[in-house]
């Protein structure tokens, strides 16, 4: 009988666990993709930013997706010119926000909001189209962004926009190739190593009914409140980032931006991802509080719907920093710290959980 409670358990937590499954494994839909410079401060960066992309993700979700280049000083200002001149615009006639979609460029706030929504729906009747093919930024660009539909030519635009915002220069650097924002490849592939490893040992637990090591700090269900405050502030501040379009703090490790800004921070190109993981957080919260009440069934069991919770996120987690390393080529150190609190609240309610099942076997024997 109480391998049968068990066995139904394990299936029931690994079963959501398994819709975790990449949506981008389903039928693929055609994605038009572009690139754009801005710059911090600009106000018509800021209103495209804020007003004319955010209805374009919703209504079109991941098959929009725009890479932005930011602007930051002397050489990403010469990068811009050299790239407008590639496209027939004259040094004066060049400013940001600078589109690039196709081979067709759109230079200010208002030839974006008049002509991008119409080329985005025009591109994907057509079947798509890749990231543009100039040498200038082929570099800059995700792996990911290769230029399938190279092929398509579209003609480049000869008159000087009105409304573009000038590129004032200089402006102390800080590229967009920069390695540093390039870095902590090998720290996401660590922790996904170490989320595996987590996940492998607490199934076993579960299978054999004891840990193999007992660590005071893990399996104390005091850990828990406090990885879980810590995770939903990260948490909070990924759903800030995500939804209000700012920029995030990324420090010395990764590219927190270009994560963020990918097709895969919002799950079904809706969710957040930051959203769910605080929602996430604060129903590990909600479980461990019911599991110290005294209400019966529902508190004695409520250490299994928080290892259930841990173990959906740990696997999500795992999804998560495979995206960064392999196909966004960039890592978030806020996500990987997300994927380590999560890791270790798996562990953390281990020994609640293995407790539960503990009790019921005694229950049963007496």
């Amino acid at each position: 009988m109480k391998k049968s409670i068990k066995s139904i358990f394990l299936f029931f937590i690994l079963l959501p666990a398994l819709c975790v499954v990449p949506v981008h494994a389903q039928t693929q839909q055609p994605v038009v993709h572009a690139v754009m410079f801005w710059m911090q401060g600009c106000p018509h960066c800021e209103d495209v930013i804020q007003n004319v992309l955010p209805p374009l993700q919703e209504k079109y979700g991941e098959q929009f997706d725009l890479f932005l280049i930011e602007v930051k000083g002397t050489p990403d200002v010469d990068l811009l010119y050299r790239v407008a001149e590639s496209y027939g615009v004259p040094k004066e006639g060049t400013g940001v926000p600078f589109l690039i979609i196709g081979d067709q460029v759109l230079v200010g706030s208002d030839q974006v909001q008049d002509q991008l929504p119409v080329l985005v729906e025009d591109h994907l009747k057509r079947g798509g189209l890749g990231f543009p093919t100039n040498p200038l930024i082929v570099d800059l660009l995700p792996a990911t962004a290769v230029p399938v539909f190279a092929t398509q030519v579209l003609t480049a635009p000869t008159s000087q926009p009105a409304s573009a915002t000038a590129v004032e220069a200089p402006i102390e650097i800080g590229s967009v190739d920069d390695p540093v924002k390039n870095n902590g490849f090998t720290l996401a592939a660590v922790v996904m190593a170490f989320m595996i490893i987590v996940i492998l040992y607490a199934l076993i637990s579960l299978l054999i009914g004891r840990l193999y090591f007992q660590a005071v700090w893990i399996v104390q269900r005091d850990a828990i409140p406090w990885l879980s405050l810590i995770g939903l502030g990260v948490a909070a501040y990924l759903t800030y980032v995500e939804t209000q379009s700012v920029q995030a703090f990324c420090g010395p490790v990764g590219d927190c931006n270009a994560v963020q800004s990918s097709s895969y921070a919002r799950v079904w190109g809706i969710l957040p991802v930051g959203l769910l993981g605080a929602a996430g957080y604060i129903a590990i919260l909600a479980a461990w509080w019911v599991g110290r009440q005294r209400w019966g069934w529902f508190s004695t069991y409520a250490p299994l719907a928080l290892f259930g919770m841990a173990l959906f996120g740990t696997i999500f987690s795992i999804y998560l920093t495979y995206l960064e390393i392999f196909l966004i080529e960039a890592v978030c150190i806020w996500c990987i710290s997300s994927a380590i609190i999560i890791a270790l609240l798996l562990l953390a309610s281990l020994g609640s959980t293995l407790n539960v099942f503990s009790s019921t076997e005694s229950e049963e024997d007496f």
